[in-house]
């Protein structure tokens, strides 16, 4: 089977959390084609569980111009790569402050595979212990607290959880039943 393939690529914009390329390419019947794609580095998104409670960060998402509850997720600093449950402890503690004693990879997601390389890992937290939070600069109207699992599945129902990889992980965690 014959897939679309780049004939050419250069980068039009650059800046410490992604990079926009935009690739000539050549789809299977022959015929040429312009695809733009951002490219990010993976991510973690930890679902830090502590009995029947989960703990959820709020920040004002910029592009949307709302305030969203959310799982902690990040990616390192300056596009960098690290080791998935590394990453997934760094942001943990940034963000919350907790420390997990144990951290559970629970699955793989793909951001908008139509239009970004960016895929997460998912991990489960448990074995909790709380401490102070290392924000950075750019997370500093953040808050976090812990819901139970019926307050956060309203707030799912009622919208007030509309984070696509925050869904996503949660039907990751009922699929492993934990």
């Amino acid at each position: 089977m014959d897939y679309i393939r780049a004939v050419g690529t250069r980068e039009v914009y650059r800046n410490p959390w992604l990079t926009i390329r935009e690739d000539d390419i050549r789809r299977p019947d022959g015929s040429p084609g312009v695809y733009a794609v951002v490219d990010k580095p993976t991510y973690a998104l930890v679902i830090p569980k502590d009995g029947d409670r989960f703990h959820l960060v709020e920040q004002f998402r910029y592009p949307i111009g709302l305030r969203r509850w959310e799982f902690p997720q990040g990616t390192a600093p300056d596009r960098a790569e690290l080791d998935a449950a590394e990453l997934a402890a760094r942001e943990l503690r940034e963000e919350t402050g907790l420390v997990a004693g144990s951290l559970t990879e629970i699955g793989l997601l793909d951001v908008a595979p139509g239009m970004s390389s960016q895929r997460g890992r998912v991990f489960l937290a448990t074995d909790i212990t709380e401490g102070p939070h290392e924000r950075e600069h750019e997370e500093q109207d953040m808050r976090s607290a812990w819901f139970t699992r019926a307050e956060l599945e309203t707030m799912m129902r009622d919208g007030v959880i509309t984070d696509a990889q925050t869904l996503a992980a949660w039907t990751l965690l009922l699929l492993t039943k934990a």
